[in-house]
């Protein structure tokens, strides 16, 4: 039976800690902020706490109150409550994408950068049709053939984001050559087609492709993957952790810090660009023999 129609409850989430942080700083109590807006606490609280929607008009307002002047700021969360409760093209793939993706397809659509340490697999920006296909029918436990192929569509459908006309995000992509190694029995030519995709996508201009060696020093990216997503303006940061039972958020600025180091950390045990797409090129030339 298909899921409930998804709600990108994350961008409220984002959009309300924001509007708390600012309150703080203008060191502004919940009573005196609703007050200066002609509002009772209980409803900027709701807001504040993701539980109810705001409209663009009134973040503009309680902006002002809080004496913000950085036309970015305006831009930014404006921005974000007019889209808070916006359905995206991913509706149409609701019998598969569950809340949590959903949510992340969302971060992904807002970014400004993103930034990806993947130690098993292909970032999925960076997937073919094919490899999606493959890994994520081999990962399911529960999905249907149906289903699989639904979602490898949906994965090349968020590719869209790096190409599109309108500010597409930077995406840094950090992937441990084991990954580079993957078979595929049932289409060999899987992994010789995705490297080259590699190195072709890596010549946009906002993509850039490191590999970690097998041979590498070692990094904090050993305990995990995970993805970075950078926002405009001051809207924080949020990190992506999977794993088999889904996906779980870190929103907490100190929390994301600490991965924004780790990151910095993992670029620097990485093989420098050149290097990293000379290994790839070396290993699509592999498959070719």
């Amino acid at each position: 039976m298909p899921n409930s129609p998804v709600v990108p409850t994350i961008r409220r989430r984002r959009l309300g800690s924001t509007l708390k942080r600012l309150r703080n700083d203008a060191g502004l109590t919940l009573d005196e902020a609703a007050t200066a807006v002609g509002w009772k606490a209980p409803k900027l609280s709701k807001i504040e706490n993701a539980v109810q929607s705001v409209r663009p008009a009134d973040v503009t307002n309680l902006l002002k109150a809080y004496g913000t002047s950085d036309p970015e700021v305006f831009t930014a969360l404006e921005s974000l409550a007019r889209d808070a409760n916006k359905k995206g093209w991913w509706q149409t793939y609701s019998g598969v994408v569950f809340l949590p993706y959903a949510d992340y397809i969302s971060l992904e659509t807002d970014a400004e950068q993103i930034w990806e340490w993947s130690p098993l697999l292909v970032p999925g920006l960076l997937q073919t049709a094919a490899y999606a296909r493959e890994t994520i029918g081999g990962a399911t436990t529960s999905r249907t053939p149906e289903e699989v192929t639904s979602l490898a569509e949906v994965r090349q459908a968020r590719q869209a984001i790096l190409s599109r006309p309108e500010g597409p995000p930077e995406l840094w992509a950090i992937i441990h050559e084991a990954a580079l190694h993957q078979r595929f029995a049932v289409r060999p030519t899987t992994m010789r087609d995705q490297l080259r995709r590699l190195l072709d996508v890596s010549e946009m201009p906002n993509v850039t492709v490191q590999v970690m060696a097998l041979d590498s020093t070692v990094h904090p990216g050993l305990v995990g993957g995970f993805s970075l997503v950078h926002f405009p303006g001051p809207i924080p940061n949020v990190v992506l952790l999977e794993n088999v039972m889904g996906a779980t958020y870190v929103e907490d600025d100190n929390d994301t810090a600490h991965f924004t180091k780790a990151f910095e950390r993992i670029r620097a045990a990485a093989l420098p660009v050149e290097d990293s797409l000379a290994l790839i090129a070396r290993l699509e030339e592999g498959h070719r023999k």
